[in-house]
């Protein structure tokens, strides 16, 4: 059996080397550098989808937490006849009052969603507004960060 001619078999293989030299074998850097971006601005976006959505359930759950105390302070009232002079009545009794039948709150459901206590404030003989200064604990504000009272 005849190979041919050892010079063109070795042309053969240098050729066939070289085309296989020149073949991408990886993943460059820049595209590597566009991938990790990319995943890095997915991950940005969920990011702000997940702790926006957050935000937003403790400014509902605060504004839920003061109707539920609006409720208190009314069993409250109809007990002692008045309102309370700060929302720490409702847990414990006040000194020098009699027919008090509480606590009508847990000291933990005196505070917002943001672990900040509820402000408090009383308008005349039987009137009271709760606030809570939401997110940034700051009176105003937009969005999750605009107050939340029971006036609203």
């Amino acid at each position: 059996m005849q190979w041919g001619n050892p010079m063109q078999r070795s042309s053969f293989h240098v050729k066939s080397r070289a085309l296989r030299g020149s073949r991408q074998t990886g993943f460059s850097l820049i595209e590597i550098l566009i991938v990790v971006a990319l995943i890095a601005g997915i991950a940005v976006m969920v990011a702000n989808t997940v702790f926006g959505g957050r935000d937003k359930a403790n400014w509902k759950l605060t504004q839920s937490r003061i109707q539920t105390l609006i409720g208190k302070i009314e069993i409250y009232q109809g007990d002692m006849k008045s309102v309370p002079q700060s929302l720490e009545d409702l847990v414990r009794q006040p000194s020098g009052v009699g027919g008090w039948l509480g606590p009508y709150a847990k000291e933990a459901e005196l505070k917002d969603e943001w672990g900040r206590p509820l402000v408090y404030t009383m308008e005349g003989d039987a009137g009271y507004t709760i606030i809570s200064y939401a997110k940034d604990g700051k009176a105003g504000g937009e969005g999750t960060s605009a107050d939340i009272s029971s006036a609203d």
